[in-house]
């Protein structure tokens, strides 16, 4: 995800190493460049990041090249990778004109790309699978096996440059943020531990701004959590909007410029509230999804929004079982119907269930009735439990269909066959008009008309409606 300092690291480890760090800005390399070759290039900028491609392979030791963001550029041109993490470690590029294999086979060279789940267009980025299955993939949002203590504190430490009254241990041992952090968690820890002497009124002004920070932190964990979890998920499989709201350093770092240690936990809290209202302006049409669903996250939902992020959800669904306004009648009509389809589903089992014959009852009496050795050893309190078991009344089974009486499943029955010929009639009506085999369509659809109103017929007459 963004903001977790993914160029910041690469380059710290490009120096630890003594490598080259050789940076190509994905950006500015666009969509359109799928070749390696300068020439092809569709500006002279692109051009000039494809050079530094090929500057990289022509070095060919001691040198980490770096595609950054390459959410914005062509998967083909990262397929031009792939050979590279086979075991040949060979790749084809163009220098000065000329074209060139490079073998790099025990040589110093790195190759790493970083990017984010979605695209400029909102929409998910997807690196090649040949690509992704070869090389190796880290996360840096997510969080590994029992490492959940040392990502949180991760925030902290993050953050420390960025919150005026924690400055000033950036300058000083690391340890002291580590102890500070024990003591504002409650911790019996003393002062003696710390490396460095603070004044007590400074310290007491540092653990509370470290508490804030905690709160801070905790939210940030949970949204980055649902961040990673719904960039993972297919579209054709949600059941809510996308999240993409994003709890990353970044997002510390903002948040402790502003906390104090004069603040109140509600004061933090809507400080919480404004910067994710602010960050939610640049999603336009996705803002007030993504509050609600933030809201949940938190568990400050009211009423009316709990209300409003359920209807949100069911639209959604509604939306993509029926296909969008770009799809042709056909397919619309067609996921019309389907859902049609579940919910008499839904309705057949709820009565096939309710019918049911519930002889449970009759089963214990004959099971407790059977064994001779058991009744002789339990005498008159089997015979007198028998006869109490055969006085109770006989379980009555009901049948309602969402209802509280027969009049009002009709009525609803009706309702719906009549609903069902109202909305499916301008969908037959327009897809007559494109479709050749639409005559064998609309029968299908009579039929289905005919079959609510059997339906229909048949519960009045049984209740006498």
């Amino acid at each position: 995800p963004p903001g977790y300092g993914k160029t910041t690291l690469m380059e710290y480890v490009a120096h630890r190493l003594g490598l080259v760090f050789v940076k190509v800005n994905g950006p500015a390399l666009g969509h359109q460049v799928t070749s390696v070759d300068p020439a092809d290039a569709p500006n002279a900028t692109a051009a000039q990041e494809v050079d530094k491609i090929n500057l990289a392979l022509e070095m060919g030791n001691n040198v980490m090249l770096y595609v950054d963001d390459i959410q914005h550029t062509n998967p083909e041109l990262l397929q031009k990778f792939i050979s590279l993490c086979d075991a040949q470690r060979r790749m084809e590029g163009v220098w000065r004109g000329q074209t060139r294999t490079y073998d790099l086979r025990g040589k110093r060279v790195a190759v790493c790309m970083a990017g984010n789940p979605y695209t400029e267009s909102g929409e998910t980025f997807r690196v090649p699978d040949m690509l992704a299955n070869r090389a190796d993939t880290y996360n840096l949002g997510d969080v590994l096996g029992g490492k959940e203590d040392v990502f949180a504190l991760s925030y902290l430490e993050n953050a420390i440059t960025s919150c005026k009254a924690l400055a000033p241990l950036a300058a000083r041992d690391p340890k002291d943020v580590h102890v500070l952090v024990r003591m504002a968690e409650g911790e019996e820890v003393p002062e003696s531990a710390l490396s460095s002497s603070y004044a007590a009124a400074e310290l007491e002004e540092m653990k509370t701004v470290l508490r804030h920070l905690f709160r801070a932190r905790d939210v940030l964990l949970r949204v980055n959590a649902e961040y990673v979890r719904s960039a993972s998920q297919a579209d054709a499989y949600r059941t809510e909007p996308p999240f993409k709201l994003q709890g990353s350093y970044r997002n510390m770092n903002k948040l402790a410029e502003k906390i104090v240690a004069a603040m109140t936990d509600l004061e933090v809290e809507q400080l919480i509230d404004d910067h994710y209202a602010s960050e939610s302006q640049t999603l336009t049409t996705s803002a007030e999804q993504n509050l609600l669903k933030l809201a949940e996250l938190r568990g400050r939902m009211n009423e009316d929004q709990k209300e409003r992020w359920d209807r949100i959800k069911r639209e959604m669904v509604r939306l993509r079982t029926q296909g969008g306004r770009d799809d042709d009648p056909v397919t619309r009509l067609t996921g019309t119907l389907s859902g049609l389809g579940r919910e008499l589903e839904s309705i057949r089992d709820s009565i096939a269930s309710a019918t049911r014959p519930n002889d449970g009852l009759a089963q214990v009496i004959e099971k407790l009735a059977q064994p001779p050795d058991l009744a002789s050893a339990l005498g008159p309190t089997l015979d007198a439990l028998v006869q109490a078991l055969s006085r109770m009344q006989a379980p009555k089974v009901e049948v309602r269909l969402e209802g509280d009486d027969p009049m009002a499943a009709a009525a609803k029955l009706a309702a719906q066959a009549e609903a069902l010929e109202r909305r499916l009639a301008p969908l037959v009506d327009s897809a007559s008009r494109n479709v050749d085999d639409a005559r064998a369509l609309h029968e299908h659809i009579i039929q289905l008309f005919d079959l609510v109103r059997r339906m229909d017929a048949k519960l009045r007459e049984t209740y006498g409606i």
